[in-house]
């Protein structure tokens, strides 16, 4: 049963508008909603629960939790607003507790178990973050070419 968390920059910067007159933002959900709406496409995620987590200091960071229908996702997703500052760490850290605590709350195994990290966007600058993230396992780049402000989606798999 696979979580996935999104991670979202909401940061201030991200009102910044690109080449096209989107906000960077606005891309990034767009980003989001296209992916939930292809993996919605393959049988196997019809277990997938989803996580959405933002810059903010938490709790209020968490705008959607696992045990939230998609729905209440895709509402909070929508609702994202760009304020605030770039707390890249800290965010790194929430999502990762998130993940981690998910594991133990549902008997998962701590260890042998898959997670990915993948990138949208500030692949050097995340880059430089994981490195003091001890629970990341394997470490993949999709495209760094626009800064989307997707910093992370995270799976984390039982093999059962």
């Amino acid at each position: 049963m696979p979580i996935l968390l999104f991670l979202i920059d909401t940061s201030a910067s991200m009102n910044q508008r690109s080449h096209l007159g989107t906000t960077y933002l606005d891309t990034a959900k767009g980003a989001v909603e296209t992916f939930m709406k292809l993996r919605a496409r393959d049988p196997a995620s019809r277990g997938d629960r989803y996580m959405l987590v933002t810059f903010e200091e938490p709790p209020y960071a968490i705008k959607a939790g696992w045990k939230e229908n998609h729905a209440t996702f895709m509402n909070e997703l929508k609702n994202l607003q760009a304020e605030g500052l770039t707390t890249l760490g800290q965010s790194l850290r929430t999502a990762f507790d998130l993940l981690n605590l998910n594991r133990l709350v549902t008997g998962i195994d701590n260890y042998g178990q898959e997670t990915q990290v993948l990138s949208l966007g500030w692949k050097d600058l995340l880059e430089e973050e994981m490195t003091v993230c001890s629970s990341v396992l394997a470490w993949e780049s999709l495209w760094t070419e626009d800064p989307a402000g997707v910093y992370g989606v995270a799976k984390e798999s039982d093999r059962t």
